[in-house]
């Protein structure tokens, strides 16, 4: 049966209103919990009741909300890693490798150790901070390389390096550096741990209970670098130039090859940074299980955000907030729905950016 209206494309010819894509990202995060409603009132439960707990167990206490930022801080410094990369059309899927191999170059520092364990705490945590990003940095240069090099695809090396990391990082907690026997390393003296507000709970009762560490101030100083970085530099415009048109910059002159490597490196060093503040400022150990899919929640956030290192910021802390109301909700698998539609959403939404669409009756069409 021919329907009397008809969906038209028509492909956008002026620049896309600067509303939309915050627009779009915002539609794509609402239609993601009504369609995941539908599908817990299909299954019997009430999406309503769900929801309160959800936003409850999220937003309902000083606690609850220092748990998300915490969340929220390896979110925010693998999301802008990925949208460094994204902007020069470099898929990166392998923040999660980046992470482990930056958690476990930052534990060398106190597991060999590195430096005497009596150093002053600045000096053990900036040490692993380097570390860290040296970790991450060098496991973003191995696909950078290939990309480079040999045109090798980035999204495959980048992907099977993620499995490659977490069994080197297995290897160790399971062997030389395992905790009698289980598959984690002794806990880190606590110079090696990276300061909490709760730290200063005797002197300011109100920081009781709160978790958030200085990680967070990574993230937070390293979006202002990243913006400053895209923005108001040569390296930035020429990331942005080879994004949008790599024959463009090439005629220009600019060393397309070499800037795959170093976007690859820094992408993999904010990552490596996530995985020190992770190690450091919550677990005091390197695990089996330090990450809770960090690295591919990271690449949500970055399209969600839709590359903007400040906008990054908002959108972790959503992520935060499903990971943590994730944990106290049933059906527990709810907030990974809940973040498999928004990503399926944000990049169908992209439809928007491109194209013009609108609702058409036929037959106006037809006598026009």
């Amino acid at each position: 049966m021919r329907l009397p209206y008809r969906i038209k494309f028509e492909p956008r010819t002026k620049d896309v209103p600067k509303w939309l894509p915050f627009a779009t990202s915002m539609g794509a995060i609402i239609v993601a919990f009504i369609i995941s409603g539908i599908v817990l009132w299909a299954i019997g439960g009430n999406p309503f009741r769900v929801y309160r707990y959800f936003f409850s167990a999220a937003f309902g206490s000083w606690g609850a909300f220092s748990d998300i930022l915490v969340k929220a801080t390896p979110l925010i410094m693998i999301g802008l890693g990925c949208a460094v990369a994204f902007k020069m059309n470099i898929l990166n899927i392998g923040a999660e490798g980046q992470f482990y191999m930056g958690a476990f170059f930052a534990s060398m520092v106190v597991l060999v150790p590195i430096i005497p364990l009596d150093s002053p705490k600045w000096m053990v945590l900036t040490l692993m901070a380097v570390m860290g990003i040296l970790g991450g940095a060098l496991y973003g240069f191995i696909p950078g390389f290939l990309k480079a090099m040999f045109n090798v695809n980035e999204i495959i090396t980048t992907l099977m390096l993620n499995y490659v990391a977490v069994y080197w990082n297995n290897y160790w907690i399971f062997g030389k550096y395992s905790d009698a026997g289980f598959q984690m390393t002794p806990t880190f003296d606590k110079v090696a741990w990276l300061p909490r507000l709760a730290d200063l709970a005797r002197e300011h009762p109100f920081f009781s209970g709160i978790t958030l560490h200085l990680g967070v101030v990574f993230g937070l100083v390293a979006a202002v670098l990243i913006w400053v970085i895209l923005k108001h530099s040569r390296w930035g415009y020429e990331i942005t130039l080879i994004g949008d048109n790599p024959k463009a910059a090439n005629y220009a002159g600019i060393n397309i090859k070499k800037n795959i490597i170093l976007v690859m490196m820094l992408s993999g060093a904010l990552a490596g940074l996530a995985g020190m503040s992770e190690v450091t400022g919550v677990v005091h150990r390197l695990q089996e299980r330090i990450s809770t899919n960090y690295g591919f929640s990271g690449v949500i956030v970055a399209w969600l955000a839709k590359l903007n290192p400040f906008a990054v910021i908002p959108v972790a802390i959503l992520f935060g907030a499903l990971i943590v109301a994730g944990r106290e909700i049933q059906p527990s698998g709810l907030s990974f729905m809940i973040q498999g539609t928004i990503l399926f959403l944000v990049i169908s939404s992209d439809v928007f950016l491109r194209y013009k669409v609108s609702i058409v009756r036929r037959h106006q069409e037809e006598a026009a």
